[in-house]
């Protein structure tokens, strides 16, 4: 063990002898005074891991003193002790950020479990959190092998995301690791579980996963009412870990009432599964009842521009067009906060629709900019940018606004996005389309063993921009590269984030309703 230091403040400190020889058995130095005011003295010239610190002391008393020592020394954990249980001095104490307090009489072994607690506390996650998800990774193996449908497909996919998350609080490199291959294993079977099922999933009657143009009608329709205003939250591009990462911030204002993952359909790509999304229509259904609105990939324009049009045709369709609804797109932080100013005029809405674009526009960011590539280099800190950039954007006001309003509030996104790694050489005509993790067009050659290919485009609700057009979806990690410059093609987009493909983190998507605190 490190050798730790101890400073221990009592204006009895002769009665606790007996535990300061404990403590110093145990191969810990203690350092012992009488008063807060020379506890403020010792800790200007000494360092110490932590202080034990009696509450109840003439002069300085120990909330006094503790106010001092964390004005001097923020991060240095203080154990209160005290004689007394009165609520006020344990709010007091644990508002100045106490790391512990005990009940005198203390004895040996609780003064032990303290110090474990707070300065061994690291180390002890560290090895729980290994050795748990160590007799977890067995199970997820085996699960790999065995799982067959698309509910299972989710249960794997949310274990993963949990021990992500956890793993990534532990400095374990080679834990990391053997997630990250668990991971890439598991984004190499869903592959193969799409290519098998997705085009049933199309039939009449099939059993089939909820999909982006079910999603309105099946999951936010029965969440609407006449007697509370509903706040349906679309951010673009959020997978599922940074809906994890930032759901404890909304947690502050919002209670989870449901929570139901859903498929985004293929391609993974916002005109697709956005538009999807809001038109309650497959993308061949869209173009052919919607000709004036739906655009292919070739087509000039912005492919995302007619979603209101889209939203109004389908609350028509179902006969809920007596609703009051409003829809807003927000793209930059200027239209956030002029939203954020006249959100209270909402109040009035039935259903006021967001598409917040911010996790697209920084997703494309770590591609075209090395600073965002430097902050967002992996998973762990694309997850660490996202709540902080949540925490201090216009949406998070926007959701505390709601909460003031009691609008019930309901989050979703309309495809994920992955970290590519891996170039695959794919040749089209110049009317191919320009997706790193798709493409469409006419005599594509590609290698089969990399992607899903969709020679007729109909069976999964796609439309063909010629007779003979076809798609393929990317698997795994891989992303899409062009003979001509390949090497600079390569290194200008390998590890950076993309979405249009087949894997977890693009196709299986939060969808989450929450009623205000």
């Amino acid at each position: 063990m490190n050798e730790i230091n101890i400073l221990w403040v009592d204006d009895e400190i002769d009665l606790l002898k007996p535990h300061i020889l404990f403590l110093e058995q145990k191969q810990y130095n203690v350092t012992t005074c009488q008063s807060g005011t020379e506890a403020i003295e010792i800790i200007e010239d000494q360092n110490f891991d932590i202080v034990f610190l009696d509450e109840n002391m003439p002069g300085l008393t120990g909330l006094e003193t503790l106010s001092e020592i964390k004005e001097k020394k923020a991060n240095l954990p203080v154990v209160m002790i005290t004689k007394s249980e009165e609520e006020y001095i344990m709010e007091e104490a644990i508002g100045s950020k106490i790391a512990d307090y005990l009940i005198k009489p203390v004895n040996p072994n609780q003064i032990l479990l303290s110090l474990k607690k707070n300065l061994d506390h690291s180390r002890l996650v560290t090895e729980k959190t290994t050795s748990n998800y160590q007799q977890e990774f067995r199970k997820i193996a085996m699960n790999l092998s065995m799982v067959n449908d698309y509910e299972e497909w989710i249960d794997l996919y949310q274990k993963l995301i949990y021990w992500e998350i956890e793993l990534e609080n532990i400095d374990d490199h080679a834990m990391t690791e053997i997630l990250e291959s668990q991971k890439s294993e598991a984004n190499h079977q869903f592959a193969k579980f799409i290519d098998k099922n997705y085009t049933h999933w199309f039939g009449a009657n099939a059993d089939a996963p909820v999909m982006s143009h079910q999603l309105f009608k099946k999951y936010v329709v029965p969440e609407l009412s006449k007697d509370q205003p509903t706040l349906f939250i679309v951010i673009d591009n959020l997978r599922y870990d940074q809906w994890r990462a930032i759901e404890p911030v909304v947690g502050n204002y919002y209670k989870k009432e449901i929570e139901k993952p859903y498929y985004s359909i293929l391609p993974t790509a916002t005109q697709y599964s956005r538009n999807a999304i809001f038109s309650g229509l497959l993308p061949s259904e869209m173009a052919k009842q919607h000709p004036d609105l739906w655009k292919n990939d070739i087509d000039e324009g912005g492919k995302n521009m007619f979603e209101n049009e889209f939203l109004i045709a389908q609350l028509k369709r179902l006969n809920l067009d007596h609703y009051k609804t409003e829809y807003t797109k927000i793209s930059n932080l200027r239209s956030g906060r002029k939203f954020v100013d006249n959100f209270r005029s909402r109040k009035s809405n039935d259903l006021t629709v967001v598409v917040y674009n911010f996790v697209d526009m920084l997703s494309h960011s770590k591609t075209e900019m090395e600073v965002v590539k430097e902050l967002a280099s992996n998973d762990k800190a694309y997850r660490s940018l996202t709540v902080s950039w949540f925490k201090n954007s216009p949406l998070l006001e926007i959701i505390q606004q709601a909460h003031e309003l009691g609008f019930k509030l309901i989050i979703t996104t309309d495809h994920g996005t992955i970290n590519v790694k891996h170039p695959s050489k794919v040749i089209g005509d110049r009317d191919t389309s320009l997706n790193l993790r798709y493409k469409t067009g006419r005599s594509l050659t590609y290698d089969e063993k990399d992607v899903l290919s969709a020679e007729d485009p109909s069976q999964i609700g796609l439309p063909s921009i010629t007779m003979s057009s076809s798609f393929i979806f990317a698997k795994d990690d891989l992303f899409f590269a062009y003979p001509n410059n390949y090497n600079h093609y390569v290194s200008y987009y390998r590890n950076t984030y993309q979405h249009g493909g087949i894997s977890l983190e693009e196709v299986i998507i939060p969808f989450a309703v929450l009623s205000p605190r």
